[in-house]
């Protein structure tokens, strides 16, 4: 296994089995497992393998792996809660969240692969879906009602 493959393991291997809310604190924890390592690599590194940050109730934002299926109450009891409006214009959807809660939101979108969205972008509270053309309504509704259960009482 070459260098960057160990490394990378390391990194999920932790980010999977500990709440890490910084890169100095990652960084701390794989020195502790032998890895040396600079931010700027580390960085490189957590944008590669597409970890984002969440909110956490105590530790303020936590990484996350993309694929992620850690049901964690203490990160929210229901992700979707935070959902405040989605709205719809043309080729595009508008979803509006809690302040810090539009990344945690987009994680999952991204992840699911909906074959419907191109893709998104996450600002703090608002999230930008671009739509593929002719995109089928009832299909992403369903699939976003799967990831999101509560949206639909919006």
């Amino acid at each position: 296994m070459n260098q960057k493959t160990q490394r990378l393991s390391v990194i999920r291997k932790i980010i999977r089995s500990e709440f890490i809310s910084s890169q100095e604190e990652l960084i701390a924890r794989l020195e502790e497992h032998g890895v040396k390592i600079t931010q700027s690599t580390l960085s490189r590194d957590l944008k590669f393998m597409h970890v984002a940050k969440v909110p956490h109730k105590e530790k303020g934002y936590i990484y996350v792996l993309p694929n992620n299926t850690r049901n964690d109450h203490s990160i929210s009891t229901n992700v979707s809660d935070n959902i405040i409006d989605i709205a719809f214009s043309g080729n595009m959807c508008v979803i509006t969240t809690k302040p810090g809660y539009a990344s945690a939101i987009s994680v999952p979108i991204d992840s699911k692969g909906i074959s419907e969205v191109l893709g998104t972008i996450a600002g703090d509270n608002t999230i930008l879906m671009i739509l593929r053309e002719g995109f089928d309504m009832n299909s992403l509704m369903d699939q976003l009602y799967m990831l999101f259960p509560s949206i639909r009482n919006l």
